[in-house]
């Protein structure tokens, strides 16, 4: 068996509720003025930044990918292999690894590769475990992507693949086309992720550049059968965006791609074999091979959880420029009445022009503290806003825990929070103010949740 440690935190989902209070104190002294000029209420920001964390991890918890496969699975649907056949298990993604241990809880000892981040990666009995670079792809990523490759080549037309999707996966499945190194790929990848893409563009780009997403996946498997089993980080639920659909018929073709890089003032920044690759005629249309996907989790079912313990949810998600998200928070934040608690879903873009460190969630929450006094929002509140995955951006954090005394705590800390949020580093800031939330890996996927409470009467 091949297998890969774990480069970080387990985490465990759920366990909000039950969070040493102590964590959340603040630092000596920090017991702020709020917005409407009276003192904090420090019993009270407590109790709403449970709050917050407590309906957060709710929905983080309905995204347990073991019980969407287990659930899946248990109705029976999934058909057998052919006469003299088998079934093989080719997991990638954040989630691939409990999405894996659910299918051979349920199909019994099977073929299993499971191809994951490093912080959720662990040796498991019975299963191929590899590891690979996230958000930007690497060499273990490519050699991952070879051996589901390899697989795939040797499946028959007796074969019955299960593939279990989840977020993530577009990274961790680095295949190039031929006339493109990983290390363009990495550039590209670069590229996209400083500009303030969306998922869809960034993903539309990655499939022309790439051998098993935008239906790669169910070609390299022909004529082999491919139940998807799918897990969904994008708002929308659009299956040929999540893990760049290695299932699925692809999101455009290469002019699509040129116009798309070309709108964001990227095409004259790629590397020259990428540009080349995509001003070259398209490939022959050959008719897609057939495969079954199924959607088993999303982004709506999380938030879904969330108002069940005890949020009402917000009539859409929150997509687009992060600022332009802030102040929708706010705006929203204002109409609540006291006691209320209001839960988003979606995600996020940064469009990137400092030199910090930090992540879509961890900003949001900054702007969110730092422009919640000017917009007339007085008294006591609290507003979380994480990945669902437990890491946000390229750093430890899921995203960040604000309040109305944030602000103060940043500054008494020698900061200027103002100059910090210019410079793209929402981390520095919100470490300063005590505000960083840490879950460690989740095991699980389905892009940002957010929750905003006020304090009662």
């Amino acid at each position: 068996m091949k297998s890969t440690l774990s480069r970080g935190n387990s985490g465990s989902l759920g366990s909000g509720g039950r969070e040493d209070m102590a964590k959340w104190r603040f630092p000596a002294g920090h017991a702020l003025p709020i917005g409407d000029g009276g003192r904090m209420d420090e019993d009270g920001i407590h109790t709403l930044r449970a709050r917050a964390r407590a309906i957060f991890d709710a929905g983080v918890a309905a995204a347990d990918p073991g019980r969407a496969v287990a659930g899946w699975l248990a109705r029976g649907e999934l058909a057998p292999p052919g006469p003299g056949g088998r079934a093989v298990v080719i997991a990638v993604g954040k989630a691939a690894l409990r999405m894996a241990e659910a299918a051979q809880a349920t199909l019994g000892p099977v073929e299993t590769l499971v191809v994951t981040n490093y912080e959720n990666a662990v040796p498991h009995p019975g299963m191929t475990v590899l590891a690979a670079g996230h958000p930007v792809p690497d060499a273990n990523g490519a050699a991952a992507a070879q051996e589901v490759l390899a697989r795939l080549s040797r499946a028959g037309e007796a074969n019955h693949v299960l593939a279990l999707v989840s977020g993530g996966g577009s990274a961790l499945l680095p295949a190039p086309a031929d006339d493109i190194s990983l290390a363009d790929k990495a550039e590209v990848n670069r590229l996209l992720l400083a500009s303030g893409a969306g998922i869809e563009e960034m993903n539309l780009v990655r499939q022309n550049l790439s051998r098993l997403k935008g239906g790669g996946f169910v070609r390299a498997a022909s004529p082999a059968r491919v139940t998807a089993l799918i897990l969904s980080d994008v708002v929308g639920d659009d299956l040929r965006v999540i893990a760049s659909g290695p299932t699925v018929a692809p999101i455009g073709g290469r002019d699509a791609a040129r116009a798309a890089l070309r709108a964001r003032g990227l095409w004259d920044r790629l590397p020259d074999a990428v540009q080349r690759h995509l001003s070259a005629p398209e490939p022959e249309a050959t008719p897609m091979p057939a495969a079954r996907n199924v959607l088993v989790g999303s982004n709506a079912l999380s938030v879904a959880a969330m108002v069940a313990a005890g949020a009402v949810a917000h009539p859409h998600p929150l997509v687009g420029d992060v600022a332009d998200a802030a102040a929708e928070v706010l705006e929203a934040a204002l109409a609540l009445q006291p006691g209320q608690a209001l839960a988003f879903g979606g995600e996020t873009t940064v469009t990137l022009r400092g030199h910090g460190l930090g992540g879509r969630n961890q900003e949001l929450a900054l702007r969110v503290a730092l422009a919640a006094a000017g917009r007339g929002l007085s008294g006591n509140w609290a507003f979380l806003a994480g990945g669902s995955d437990g890491r946000d951006g390229p750093t430890e954090a899921a995203g960040g825990l604000v309040d109305a005394g944030t602000a103060g705590r940043i500054a008494a800390a020698g900061l200027d929070p103002a100059a910090l949020l210019a410079d793209n580093d929402s981390n520095r800031a919100l470490a300063a103010a005590g505000d960083l939330v840490i879950t460690g890996a989740t095991g699980t996927n389905v892009a940002d949740l957010a929750v905003f409470v006020r304090a009662g009467t």
